[in-house]
């Protein structure tokens, strides 16, 4: 519970309370100027409070956020590697373009083209697109 009353959590206290009191009173205001007849006022009266219930159930799901065991906030010492039998590291490889046989009535020109000059954008990186010497070159 120490962890509650550090600085910052004295500060969230003291915003919570002032907001739920100030979200409640502004809905009792609403209900007087409804009960004068402004019908406009029937939905701001439940708003208010709505608003009240929210800032306590933001309150409330930090302190527990807080006080869970294991608090991210918290430096925790590096944990020593685990070598179980049979689990390796994995290894990163080489990705590999898988290539689709298109029959040749069924190439479209256009993406040709277009495939063509991605290729060439990907083989050289530090190029502009205004660089690119056009198709088949």
């Amino acid at each position: 519970m120490r962890r509650l009353w550090t600085l910052a959590w004295v500060a969230r206290h003291v915003l919570t309370i002032v907001l739920v009191a100030g979200f409640l009173a502004l809905g009792w205001w609403q209900i007087s100027r409804a009960a004068d007849g402004n019908t406009l006022s029937w939905a701001y009266a439940f708003e208010w409070p709505i608003f009240a219930g929210f800032v306590v159930f933001l309150w409330f799901r930090e302190a527990r956020h807080t006080l869970r065991p294991g608090n991210p906030d918290e430096p925790t010492p590096p944990a020593a590697p685990v070598s179980a039998p049979g689990v390796r590291r994995p290894v990163r490889s080489a990705r590999t373009s898988a290539r689709v046989l298109v029959p040749a009535e069924e190439v479209d020109p256009e993406l040709s083209e277009y495939n063509h000059y991605l290729a060439w954008l990907n083989a050289n990186p530090g190029a502009r697109p205004g660089d690119y010497p056009g198709p088949g070159r």
